[in-house]
């Protein structure tokens, strides 16, 4: 059955939610086209152009990309996937891109305020950014422990110090994630993305165990563009640096291939946690 909708454009970076989300348009007989980001997006989910139309772009090439899109006359846009830093070749913008950053210039200094511009100039060409909840709902992250393993009394307090200092980075709009052992906070996600961010800490740890990755949605983030993210690669790296659990935003952060993630925590017995920032104080 073909299902009627308003066109859709992905723009789709790295991970796998593109392709949940690509699959899902062609299971519904959706209408739509994807820009693949240079150095990001899966390159073999891009090797049959029959199967779906798209189109590679650099990251510098966002007007090129919106008249794409207005071309193909897309109505709704959704941006997933993860963005790896740029190289310069990337960065170097076409007129249209290189006009948005001069107008936007320090006013949006973090990735959140660039990300909130890049909305307003997209939907003033006349299409409209949706959230991927609102078509994959699936992928939020659900309130409660989902592993088999449930955080210690060690493990709620370094929780409550990660909940205090990821709200304070995402605040300032610098990253979504912590890592913190026993009270101390061994790093902040920068521009490095969370991998990294996991990786370095594990060179910071101090004897004695505990240790947990916190991901929260920053206090002033657009729902629609890039939610803090987990899945079987996230408990990979995680456990690798010895952590005892994850900590994301429930209802405001996103699990990839759910079921898998949970089972890989569980083999590891680290735990997974849904939490509501403001409900779990209350509690705890």
């Amino acid at each position: 059955m073909t299902v009627t909708r308003r066109k859709l454009g992905i723009i789709a970076g790295g991970g796998k939610i593109p392709q949940m989300l690509i699959e899902q348009c062609l299971a519904q007989g959706r209408d739509f086209t994807v820009l693949a980001i240079e150095g990001n997006a899966d390159k073999e989910l891009f090797k049959n152009e029959v199967r779906f139309p798209f189109r590679w772009i650099r990251i510098g090439q966002a007007g090129t990309g919106f008249k794409y899109f207005s071309e193909q006359n897309v109505k709704d846009v959704i941006m997933i996937g993860t963005i790896r830093r740029p190289s310069f070749f990337d960065l170097v913008p076409d007129l249209r891109t290189a006009a948005f950053f001069a107008k936007i210039g320090a006013k949006a200094l973090g990735d959140d305020g660039i990300l909130r511009a890049l909305v307003k100039e997209i939907e003033a060409d006349g299409m409209q950014v949706k959230g991927i909840h609102e078509v994959m709902p699936e992928l939020l992250v659900h309130e409660g422990i989902l592993t088999k393993k449930k955080p210690s009394k060690r493990d709620i307090s370094d929780i409550k110090r990660g909940l205090e200092a990821a709200y304070e980075l995402g605040r300032l709009d610098i990253g979504q994630s912590v890592v913190v052992q026993q009270g101390l906070v061994l790093g902040v996600e920068g521009i490095e993305g969370t991998d990294e961010l996991i990786r370095r800490c594990k060179d910071y740890r101090r004897k004695g165990g505990g240790g947990v990755l916190v991901k929260l949605r920053k206090p002033e983030q657009d729902m629609r563009i890039d939610l803090p993210t987990i899945g079987p690669r996230s408990v990979e790296r995680a456990h690798e640096s010895g952590l005892e659990g994850i900590v994301v935003h429930a209802g405001n952060g996103l699990i990839v291939e759910e079921k898998e993630t949970i089972a890989l925590a569980d083999k590891y017995g680290m735990f997974i946690m849904g939490v509501n920032p403001d409900d779990y104080f209350k509690q705890n």
